[in-house]
């Protein structure tokens, strides 16, 4: 564990901050398309909601305690952590496409936040809010993260392994009665730790060709 120093405090805070409107955004996503198609089960629980509070009242290990101490643990250069959404499991099984578009409104969510956070850093160049102003570094590194980690988190969980978005979003392309089978299969056994190691070992080798394609499109020359 590297000395804790004050650039590293600062670094883990924003690293924290952007972490923890990003995860509620995608959570509250979640809950929203869910609320919008029939299932108010996160809804009734105070989930479509841009505040973070009922989120880690939900996991607060996911939401608090983990990413605090794997951020300070890299010296505030990565973290962490996870949150959920509950959601009607019969509602999943009697409409399978609503449950996938349920699960692609997290990422898309993520997606939302990394393009913005590109528009932002492409303003700051442009009028060179970044050398001139004092506080122009400071925004230019929150900018910076936040479309870094929203890339990170959309592209990773829309790996198709249990317990991620993907697993559920690639229903989408399955009629009702495959969607179904599959169901029976995905959640009739203990398949969310191993998916999880699985979707990491995967993610390892997929997501630096897929970060730096999006990085030259999204931010040539930053």
């Amino acid at each position: 564990m590297p000395d804790i120093t004050p650039e590293i405090i600062v670094r883990a805070f924003i690293w924290y901050v952007v972490f923890l409107f990003s995860t509620t955004c995608h959570e509250a996503a979640h809950a929203l398309a869910a609320k919008l198609q029939g299932d108010d089960t996160a809804a009734k629980g105070g989930q479509v909601t841009l505040n973070p509070i009922p989120h880690i009242r939900r996991e607060p290990y996911g939401m608090v305690l983990i990413p605090v101490i794997s951020c300070l643990i890299s010296g505030g250069n990565s973290l962490f952590g996870w949150a959920s959404a509950p959601f009607d499991p019969d509602w999943e099984r009697r409409h399978p496409r609503r449950s996938a578009i349920m699960a692609m409104a997290g990422p898309a969510a993520n997606f939302t936040l990394m393009f913005l956070a590109a528009a932002g850093l492409h303003v700051g160049v442009h009028f060179q809010i970044f050398r001139t102003e004092s506080w122009g570094p400071f925004v230019g590194q929150i900018l910076f993260v936040f479309f870094a980690l929203n890339l990170l988190l959309g592209v990773f969980n829309l790996v198709p392994a249990p317990p991620l978005d993907g697993s559920s979003a690639i229903m989408f392309f399955m009629n009702d009665t495959q969607a179904r089978r599959y169901l029976d299969w995905l959640r009739g056994g203990n398949m969310g730790l191993i998916g999880l190691l699985i979707a990491i070992l995967i993610f390892r080798y997929i997501y630096p060709p897929i970060e730096s394609v999006v990085a030259t499109l999204l931010l040539p020359g930053y």
